[in-house]
């Protein structure tokens, strides 16, 4: 497959990674991945019909297409088959990041500050682990967050060093749904792409 026409620029290395048999996974597929023009977002095994291998994948500028995908797919299925991380059969399904995306960059805690998100740390804070509130910004490599639910004698702000985050994702809102819809709609501009180009959808190889 030709290489996508802005993926000469180097891609940000992911700060929210796998781990166990879904990193031995990302190592195998990220570089396919990358190598074709695309940033890999998250890779992950459930017991969803049997076993599912789920990739995520998005273009630089964050859209993904029912042709991006099926392209993906294509390239990663003789991939895994030639390393064989996975020891039975399963189903390789490849998708955007959908609206209430995975948080793995640092530029997503940018780009998305002002939305909800659930974090959940891999290095308690004060004693706690799981965070949901506003995303305030970055400060260095700390991302702040206004809590949703704190009680009135406790605190409600919080920083969270970046290397301390085990999982992070967009809570699906209102607000979310909008901002996301300007912002593809502007990226789907400047790619020329119709909205039938667009998805949400997955590819099952």
């Amino acid at each position: 497959m030709r290489r996508l026409a802005d993926s000469s620029s180097e891609i940000e290395v992911r700060i929210v990674v796998e781990t166990g048999l879904d990193a031995r996974i990302a190592a195998i597929v990220e570089p396919v991945v990358e190598g074709l023009g695309y940033r890999l977002v998250r890779v992950k095994t459930s017991r969803r019909n049997g076993l599912t291998l789920q990739i995520m994948a998005e273009r630089p500028d964050g859209t993904m297409t029912v042709t991006d995908c099926e392209a993906i797919s294509r390239d990663l299925s003789p991939a895994l088959d030639v390393d064989d991380p996975i020891a039975e059969a399963y189903h390789l399904e490849v998708s955007s990041p959908g609206i209430d995306r995975p948080l793995v960059r640092r530029s997503d805690f940018e780009r998305w500050s002002g939305h909800v998100a659930k974090i959940e740390l891999a290095i308690p804070i004060e004693g706690r682990r799981r965070f949901r509130g506003t995303l305030l910004g970055l400060e260095g490599d700390e991302i702040g967050v206004k809590i949703d639910d704190a009680q009135p004698d406790a605190p409600d702000r919080f920083r969270l060093p970046l290397s301390a985050i085990g999982e992070a994702k967009l809570v699906l809102t209102d607000a979310l749904i909008e901002d996301t819809l300007v912002q593809t709609k502007a990226a789907r501009s400047v790619a020329g792409l119709d909205d039938e180009d667009l998805t949400d959808e997955s590819s099952d190889a």
